[in-house]
């Protein structure tokens, strides 16, 4: 099976991540080793899941089942809410499930201010990323404020941050702070979540017939021309490849002014300054 032509983005700490891959949120378990088979199989490298969406078992197994060398896929998973005070044994489960003996890039989910566990969680994540079992570690939906805690405490900035991030909500402040640090920007619910028009956006249908792509193409083109990493989700075969055909054009600096100019800061994701669901 060969890998797709998707770049590499290289981390803070010269590890190195498609910047395409497959994410497996609210895909069911009994769903997730045909899909996440489908997408290996189609040349995808990069899986993104998390403990919280009870299919870490079923992506190990489509893993297994691949018959590709471990050091050739990307895998991330993430430390669910409940865990943030045992984060060393929520690792050790995730690893038990997805039958690794290390991950990729392991991630805090959720900041979850109010409870003030995160910074205890991100110094057993240094401890896990020096102990080799994570090639590197990041967080999952924090602000300014929160990614600014853990640096100022222990002067390790996260490697991602994994962020709703789409033209209608394009966390422009928070972006740039990533930026500055050096930290990557994930961008999960990168087509809206299919929660708005944005597809149907003249903006983005004008950008997508002028060259002969999807408008899903088209915001896919957007994020990776911002050297963001991207995990669209999707259950179809066929809609994997479209998902990943976005590397043989480039948007023009207008075309990808005038999506620009679509942010209504419209988010359909949580308050990560307010979640706390346990």
């Amino acid at each position: 099976m060969t890998a797709l032509p998707i770049p590499n983005v290289t981390l803070s700490n010269g590890t190195e991540i498609p910047q395409l891959g497959l994410g497996v949120f609210l895909v069911e378990p009994g769903e997730t080793e045909r899909i996440v088979s489908d997408a290996l199989e189609a040349g995808y490298r990069h899986i993104d899941t998390a403990s919280y969406y009870r299919n870490e078992a079923e992506v190990g197994r489509a893993l297994a089942s691949s018959g590709i060398d471990r050091d050739e896929i990307f895998v991330t998973t993430k430390l669910w809410n409940t865990d943030q005070p045992r984060p060393r044994e929520a690792f050790e489960e995730s690893l038990d499930r997805l039958g690794l003996d290390r991950v990729d890039l392991y991630l805090i989910h959720w900041p979850q201010p109010e409870r003030g566990e995160a910074l205890g969680a991100w110094r057993s994540l240094i401890g896990i990323a020096e102990s080799g079992r994570a090639s590197a570690v990041g967080v999952s939906n924090f602000e300014i404020e929160h990614l600014a805690e853990l640096i100022d405490a222990t002067g390790v900035v996260p490697a991602v941050n994994q962020i709703e991030l789409h033209p209608l909500h394009q966390r422009r402040e928070l972006a740039a702070f990533c930026r500055e640090q050096g930290i990557a920007v994930e961008a999960w619910g990168p087509l809206s979540q299919g929660k708005s028009d944005l597809l149907e956006r003249p903006e983005v249908v004008a950008a997508a017939g002028a060259h002969g792509k999807t408008p899903a193409q088209v915001v896919l083109r957007w994020h990776v021309q911002q050297q963001r990493i991207v995990f669209p989700k999707t259950a179809r075969r066929e809609r994997l490849l479209e998902n990943a055909d976005v590397f043989d054009f480039a948007l023009s600096d207008a075309e990808m002014a005038a999506i620009d100019a679509l942010d209504e800061q419209l988010g359909f994701g949580p308050d990560p300054r307010a979640f706390n669901a346990r």
